[in-house]
C-alpha cells in the first residue's frame, strides 16, 4: 500500500473518528492545508498568499486552494469526491457544513490570535490605568460536567462577553474572567463507580469546557482562569471559614440526614426520589447527626435591608425577601394538659410563633411537628404505636415533600391537650409532618376558620372550626376560610377582661399583643422563614474543613492558618464506610493529627464543605488569583468591586445569591472588602427550551384522534411531515389528526439537547452567537430552532461579501449613506448598553440590506459598521477590519459615536394627487412652501398631460404629507 500523505491521513481520520472529534480533526486538516497551500507551486509562481496585500484576496484565494487539495486527497482515501465529516443535529439526517462565507478558517485564525497575543489580558492593579472607568463583568462560573455544554449555557456568556467588549471599546479596563466551580457531587459518583479519581475527572470535564467556551470567541482572560478545587484557591475558603467559625458565626448543631442503610451512605436531597434513593431504589430514613452549621440568620435583616440599594429585577428581589420571610407577630404560650399516662414534666409549654395573634379565639386544636421534643411526652400510651409509625414515616420524606400543599393531610392524635391562653379551652394537640421541627418552634396554634391549610386538617380529621374574623361589611356569610382583611368576632373573655369584637385586624392584633404581654403569656415577636445554613457533606470530594479535636475533648478548634491549605488526602477509595460519615474518616493516617497548642494528639473533621462553599467569594478571587499571601489586594478589591454586571440562570436567584452576599458581609464586617453588596447588577437570562415537538395521539386500534382527547399513545412526529394551515396544525400522513405543538426543557431523556459544538462546526461560532441573541429579550424564555440559524449565518455572509468581495470607494459618504450609518450607530448604542441585543442585531441588519443598495461602498463607512459588529460576530469583524486594512486588532477601537446633526431629515419625499389621485411623487425641502410645492409639481414632465389645458380650482396642501391639485 502506497503511503498516505499527512493531509490524507487526516482526511482518513475525519472519516472514522467519532462525530465529537470531527471538529478538531478537521481543524488540524485546514491548518495542514493552509501550509500547503501557501508553500504549494501556485503561491509560489503567483505570489500570492500570506504576501498578497489585498486581505479579501487573500481569503478567497486560500479557501479555494484548500478545497481543491481536499478533494484530491478524499479521492486518494476514499476513491470519492471530498465530503465533509459532520456532527449530526439530527440523526436522522447528518447535515452539511455551510458554505456561504469561510468561518471555520478565519474564527480559529483569530481565537489563534487572542490566545497567543493574550488579547483580553486584564493588566494586574499596579499596572493598570486607574483613571479609567472600570467594568467587571462576570458570569455565573459552571460545574464543569462529563456532558460539556448545550446551547442553553452560551447564551448567558454571549451576553456578558458582548458587554464586556464593548466597555473595552467605549474606554473602559474591562475584567472578565472564567473559572469553574468544581467540586460536586457526580465527580464523586462516578469514583465509586469506575475508580477514576475525581481530581481526574473534573480535570478532564474542565479541559473540554475551556475548548467550547475558547472555540465561541468568548473575550475571558484566561490567566485568571481559577478552579475551587484547585488547593491554592479553596486554601481561602477554608481560611474564610476559619473567620466564621472565630466569630462564632460556624457551629455545630444536631440536624437529621438522609440515611441509607442499603448503600451505608449519608445522601443529598438532590439523591433522592420519592423517599427512595436515585442509585439503587433503596430506602431512606432521616436520622439526627453533628453537622457544622453557619448561622446566617443572624445576618437576615441585612439581607433584607440591602436589597433597595442593587440593580436587580423585582422578581429576584422578592423572591429574596420571600426565602427569608421576616413576619412580625407574638409568640405565644400554650400551657400542657397531659393525657392520661402521658409523662408531660409540670412545667412543659407549648411556644408558638403566630402572625394573627388576634385569632386566638379561633384556636381549635395544635400541631407539633414529629421532630419536636416534647411529642414523646404529650403522646399517651394509648396513641404510642401509632405515634412512633408515624414519626418513622415521616423521617423518610424530605421537607418539599413533607409541606407539599396538594399534599393529603395526615396526623395523629397525641392524647394530650394544650390550654388555650385567652379562654382556658382545652384543645387537642396532634402530630403532623406538614409542620417542620426546623421553622419556628416546631408547633403551631390550629385556626381552620382563616387558614386553608388548617381548614383542610380540620375537615379531615373532624375537628371544630369556629370563625372570630368576618368582612368589615358583609353581604352574606362568607365562604370558610375567610383569610381577608376583616373585623374580628367571637373574640371575647367572659370575664370582659379582653373584647376585641367589631375592631378591625390591625387593631385587634394590637389590644390581643397588649394583654398577652402584660399577663406573661406571649411577647412581640419577629420570625424568618430563613435557617441557619447546614453547612456539612458526608462527602470526599470537598473542601477539608479547617478544624481538629483534641483528644479527649468535643471542643472544635481551628488549625493554625499558617498550616493552611488543609488538602485532601490522596486514596482511591471513594466507596462509603457503611456508617453516617465521610469516606475521609477511614484514612486513619490523615485523620490522627496532633494539637498544635499542646503537642497532644487530635483528630481532623471528617465532613467536607458543600459545593456552595467556593461560588460564595469566588468574584474576589479573580481580582487577584496568584495572591499567596491574602485572600486578594485590598487595592485591587477597591477598584474592582463590586461586580458591575453578573449574569445567570434564575435557578440560582435565591441560595447562590443570599450565600454569596452573607459571606459578603462577613467579609465586609471584618474589613476584608470595603463594599456591603458584591453585585451591583444582576440580570438572569431567560432559558432556551428544546426544538417545537409536534404530536398526536394514537388509540389502541392504531388511528389517530382526531379531537381534543388525552387518552392514547403520544406518538412524536417529523417536524417535516407538519405544516401550519390556518389556525390548525396538518400532519401529511394522516390529515385528519389531531396536532399539537410541545415545548420542553432540554434534556438527555428527551433527546432534545442541542450540543454547541455541532452548531459552531455548521454554521459557526459567530452565528451561535449572534443567534441566541436574536432569538428575543435576553432575560425571555425562548425556543430553539436549529433551522433558523440560517437567517443570521446569512446575514454574516453577506457582511462578508460586501467588504470582502465588493469594490470598496475611497471617497466620503453621501449624506444619505450618512444618515443611515449614524441611525445604526444611535441605534446599535442604545441596545447594546441596555442589553437589548436583539434590536441591535436588527438594526444592523437594516444597514446591510442598505448598503447593498449603494452604488459606491465608501470604506469609512464600512469600518464604522465593523466596530458596531464586533462585540456581537467578533471572529468576522476582526476579519473584514483585516481585509479594511488595518493590521491591529479591533478590540481596543473607539467605539462609534453618531451625529445627531446628520439624522435630520432634509427633504421629504410627497405624494402628488390630482382630483384626488397619485400622479407623482416630488423630492422637496423640508421646509418647502406651498408656492414651492405647487411650483416643483407643475415642472414636473409626468403632471403635464393631468395640467395642461386646465385651471386649478382649489390646492390643498398638508406640509410633508400631501399635495392635492383640484383641476377642472
Amino acid at each position: 500500500m502506497n503511503a498516505l500523505s499527512p493531509f490524507a491521513v487526516f482526511v482518513r481520520l475525519q472519516h472514522t473518528c467519532d462525530l465529537r472529534y470531527r471538529p478538531a480533526v478537521d481543524q488540524c486538516r485546514w491548518r495542514l492545508l493552509g501550509r500547503a497551500t501557501l508553500n504549494g507551486p501556485a503561491c509560489k509562481r503567483d505570489k500570492i498568499g500570506t504576501q498578497a496585500h489585498d486581505p479579501a484576496h487573500r481569503t478567497r484565494h486560500f479557501t479555494t486552494a484548500c478545497r481543491a487539495q481536499a478533494t484530491v486527497a478524499d479521492q486518494a482515501v476514499t476513491g470519492q469526491p471530498q465530503q465533509e465529516a459532520t456532527p449530526s443535529l439530527d440523526a436522522k439526517q447528518p447535515p452539511t457544513k455551510s458554505s456561504a462565507y469561510p468561518f471555520e478558517q478565519l474564527e480559529a485564525k483569530w481565537q489563534d490570535h487572542w490566545l497567543r497575543h493574550k488579547t483580553f489580558r486584564t493588566p494586574g492593579i499596579k499596572e493598570l490605568d486607574k483613571s479609567k472607568p472600570k467594568f467587571y463583568a462576570l458570569d455565573m462560573f459552571p460545574y464543569p460536567s462529563g456532558s460539556g455544554l448545550h446551547v442553553g449555557h452560551p447564551e448567558g456568556y454571549t451576553a456578558t462577553d458582548i458587554m464586556a467588549r464593548y466597555k473595552r471599546m467605549t474606554g473602559h479596563n474591562v475584567l472578565h474572567p472564567m473559572g469553574w466551580d468544581a467540586f460536586g457531587l457526580p465527580a464523586e459518583t462516578y469514583a465509586i463507580q469506575t475508580g477514576t479519581h475525581p481530581a481526574d475527572t473534573t480535570a478532564r470535564n474542565i479541559d473540554r469546557f475551556r475548548q467550547q467556551l475558547q472555540a465561541l470567541g468568548f473575550s475571558y482572560d484566561w490567566d485568571r482562569e481559577l478552579a475551587t478545587t484547585d488547593p491554592s484557591f479553596y486554601k481561602w475558603t477554608q481560611w474564610i471559614f476559619i473567620q466564621l467559625f472565630n466569630k462564632g458565626l460556624a457551629y455545630q448543631a444536631e440536624v437529621p440526614v438522609n440515611w441509607c442503610p442499603a448503600l451505608g451512605t449519608v445522601l443529598a436531597n438532590e439523591e433522592i426520589i420519592d423517599g427512595k434513593s436515585e442509585r439503587g431504589d433503596h430506602p431512606v430514613e432521616r436520622m439526627p447527626m453533628k453537622q457544622w452549621m453557619l448561622k446566617i440568620t443572624q445576618y437576615a435583616d441585612r439581607l433584607l435591608e440591602d436589597l433597595d440599594g442593587v440593580d436587580w429585577s423585582d422578581s429576584i428581589k422578592d423572591m429574596q425577601r420571600n426565602w427569608i420571610g421576616r413576619s412580625q407577630g407574638a409568640e405565644v404560650s400554650f400551657a400542657v394538659q397531659a393525657g392520661q399516662g402521658a409523662s408531660v414534666p409540670p412545667e412543659a409549654r407549648l411556644q408558638v410563633f403566630t402572625t394573627r395573634p388576634d385569632t386566638l379565639f379561633g384556636v381549635t386544636y395544635m400541631v407539633v411537628a414529629p421532630e419536636h421534643p416534647l411529642l414523646p411526652h404529650l403522646t399517651t400510651p394509648s396513641q404510642q404505636q401509632e405515634v412512633d409509625a408515624y414519626v418513622k414515616a415521616a423521617g423518610s420524606m424530605s421537607e418539599l415533600e413533607r409541606t407539599e400543599l396538594q399534599k393529603s393531610k395526615t396526623g395523629i392524635f397525641t392524647g394530650s391537650y394544650a390550654r388555650n391562653p385567652v379562654n382556658q379551652e382545652a384543645v387537642p394537640i396532634w402530630v403532623a409532618d406538614y409542620v417542620l421541627g426546623s421553622y419556628g418552634s416546631g408547633a403551631i396554634m390550629a385556626v381552620p376558620a382563616h387558614d386553608s391549610r388548617d381548614y383542610d386538617f380540620a375537615l379531615q380529621f373532624g375537628l371544630p372550626v369556629r370563625q372570630v374574623v368576618q368582612p368589615q361589611a358583609p353581604s352574606q356569610d362568607p365562604p370558610l376560610p375567610f383569610t381577608g382583611e376583616g373585623v374580628a368576632m367571637n373574640s371575647s373573655m367572659e370575664s370582659g377582661e379582653v373584647s376585641l369584637d367589631g375592631l378591625a385586624q390591625q387593631e385587634a392584633q394590637q389590644r390581643m399583643l397588649a394583654w398577652l404581654q402584660r399577663t406573661g403569656c406571649g411577647r412581640q415577636q419577629v420570625n424568618y422563614k430563613l435557617r441557619d445554613w447546614l453547612f456539612a457533606r458526608q462527602r470526599y470530594w470537598g473542601e477539608p474543613f479547617p478544624i481538629i479535636f483534641p483528644q479527649g475533648s468535643q471542643a472544635a478548634q481551628a488549625v493554625l492558618e499558617e498550616e493552611l491549605p488543609l488538602t485532601l488526602p490522596p486514596t482511591q477509595d471513594f466507596k462509603p464506610s457503611g456508617r453516617p460519615e465521610s469516606p475521609l474518616a477511614k484514612i486513619t493516617d490523615w485523620v490522627q493529627t496532633t494539637d498544635p497548642s499542646t503537642g497532644g494528639p487530635a483528630t481532623r473533621e471528617t465532613c467536607t464543605m458543600p459545593q456552595w462553599a467556593g461560588s460564595c467569594w469566588y468574584y474576589l478571587r479573580f481580582i487577584d488569583p496568584t495572591n499567596s499571601q491574602r485572600m486578594l489586594d485590598a487595592e485591587a478589591e477597591k477598584y474592582w468591586m463590586p461586580v458591575d454586571l453578573y449574569v445567570g440562570g434564575a435557578e440560582h436567584a435565591v441560595l447562590h445569591l443570599l450565600y454569596a452576599r452573607f459571606w459578603h458581609k462577613v467579609l465586609y464586617d471584618i474589613g476584608m472588602v470595603s463594599h456591603k453588596e458584591p453585585f451591583q447588577r444582576l440580570v438572569s437570562q431567560g432559558m432556551i427550551l428544546g426544538e417545537v415537538e409536534y404530536v398526536a395521539m394514537q388509540q389502541p386500534d392504531g388511528t389517530f384522534a382526531q379531537k381534543d382527547r388525552t387518552e392514547g399513545t403520544a406518538v412524536r412526529l417529523d417536524a417535516a411531515e407538519v405544516e401550519k394551515k390556518g389556525d390548525r396544525l396538518v400532519w401529511s400522513r394522516h390529515p385528519d389528526a389531531l396536532v399539537t405543538a410541545q415545548k420542553h426543557k432540554m434534556s438527555k431523556s428527551r433527546g432534545n439537547v442541542v450540543n454547541p459544538d455541532d452548531v459552531v462546526y455548521r454554521y459557526g461560532a459567530d452565528s451561535l452567537r449572534l443567534y441566541e441573541m436574536f432569538l428575543g429579550p435576553l432575560q425571555d424564555t425562548k425556543v430553539w430552532s436549529t433551522n433558523n440559524i440560517e437567517g443570521v449565518h446569512r446575514f454574516l455572509a453577506r457582511v462578508y461579501r460586501l467588504i470582502a468581495e465588493q469594490p470598496l470607494s475611497e471617497g466620503r459618504p453621501s449624506r444619505d449613506q450618512m444618515r443611515l450609518l449614524h441611525a445604526t450607530i444611535k441605534k446599535v448604542t442604545d441596545e447594546t448598553s441596555s442589553m437589548r441585543f436583539n434590536t441591535g442585531i436588527a438594526a444592523m441588519m437594516e444597514f446591510v440590506n442598505g448598503a447593498y443598495k449603494w452604488e459606491q461602498r465608501p470604506k469609512v463607512a464600512l469600518e464604522q459598521f465593523v466596530l458596531l459588529l464586533a462585540p456581537y460576530a467578533p471572529h468576522l469583524a476582526e476579519e473584514m477590519w483585516q481585509v479594511l486594512g488595518h493590521d491591529n486588532t479591533l478590540t481596543y477601537e473607539p467605539w462609534p459615536e453618531h451625529n445627531e446633526a446628520l439624522l435630520v431629515e432634509n427633504s421629504i419625499k410627497l405624494p402628488v394627487q390630482v382630483n384626488g389621485k397619485l400622479r407623482a411623487t416630488l423630492d422637496l425641502r423640508k421646509d418647502a412652501s406651498k408656492d414651492d410645492a405647487v411650483a416643483a409639481a407643475q415642472g414636473l414632465p409626468a403632471m403635464a398631460k393631468y395640467l395642461d389645458g386646465k385651471d386649478v380650482k382649489k390646492i390643498i396642501y398638508v406640509p410633508s404629507k400631501i399635495l392635492n391639485l383640484v383641476v377642472q
